[in-house]
């Protein structure tokens, strides 16, 4: 191993320290006793009492109606972040479609407002939407959670940019084949897509998955609550609090963790 392939490793080992050590003490700190932690609240030694602390968890309400419990929060988060990346995925795949493969009147001036969109964040757009929300009766439903959040041109982005690199001669021979619009995109840019597709529904997941403010705005009920927002009722050195963050991290980091290769060549593959 040469010196300077040396210092690469250990830039990389030191940054994922870095990341890693506040996860990891906190994820440490929930198999204590409660009380039991020093002043910190955080610690690098095991404790023996994981899976007391997390049965406790799971049997317990959360919230003042008792509507609020594990299950409940886990199930909403994920109905969020599968409803969200579904969505998002769907939209974007045919909004890239339509103008990469049709003559559409001002197709760039669409597509730029498309990429307007990246630039406003949700919150700067949250009044109008939550009116709209609430005229259609969506407060407190997954719809009023999902749809609002599927409203952006990231995906729209990434897919033209894969669309464009299909090549001009594989269009030619579905057209000599007599396939027509559709046909073509279910039989042959579908599968072609996966990778992408697989992609961008993982980072969209992830996303939909940590969704904290908007669900606030659009969600009262306790039983929408989802586990990002579980943590409103516990302190920064509440016990239950940090099991609910190790709760809410662990399936999108587990997602990413098994599929980072499946991520990075869907996306890179729809850079060219």
């Amino acid at each position: 191993m040469t010196v300077r392939s040396l210092v690469d490793h250990l830039i990389l080992i030191t940054g994922a320290v870095f990341m890693c050590a506040p996860l990891a003490a906190l994820a440490i700190s929930t198999t204590h006793a409660p009380g039991s932690l020093p002043p910190s609240g955080l610690t690098f030694v095991p404790g023996l009492e994981a899976l007391t602390n997390y049965g406790q968890l799971m049997n317990a309400s959360l919230g003042a109606s008792g509507d609020a419990t594990i299950m409940v929060l886990a199930f909403n988060s994920f109905i969020l972040g599968t409803g969200f990346a579904v969505l998002k995925v769907t939209c974007s795949l045919l909004a890239a479609y339509a103008l990469t493969y049709f003559r559409i009147p001002f197709a760039t001036p669409i597509f730029s407002l498309l990429l307007l969109s990246i630039m406003l964040p949700l919150e700067s757009r949250f009044l109008p939407t939550y009116d709209i929300v609430a005229s259609l009766g969506w407060v407190n439903s997954p719809a009023g959670m999902i749809v609002p959040l599927a409203a952006t041109g990231i995906g729209t982005f990434f897919f033209i940019q894969y669309l464009k690199s299909v090549p001009d001669t594989l269009i030619e021979a579905a057209r000599i084949d007599g396939a027509g619009p559709v046909k073509f995109l279910v039989d042959i840019l579908l599968p072609m897509s996966v990778p992408m597709i697989s992609a961008l529904f993982i980072v969209m997941f992830v996303n939909g998955w940590n969704q904290y403010l908007w669900p606030v705005l659009v969600a009262s009920d306790e039983s929408s609550y989802t586990l990002v927002r579980g943590l409103q009722y516990f302190g920064q050195a509440s016990l239950t609090g940090k099991m609910l963050a190790c709760l809410s991290i662990l399936p999108p980091a587990l997602l990413v963790l098994l599929f980072q290769r499946q991520v990075m060549k869907g996306l890179f593959d729809g850079s060219h």
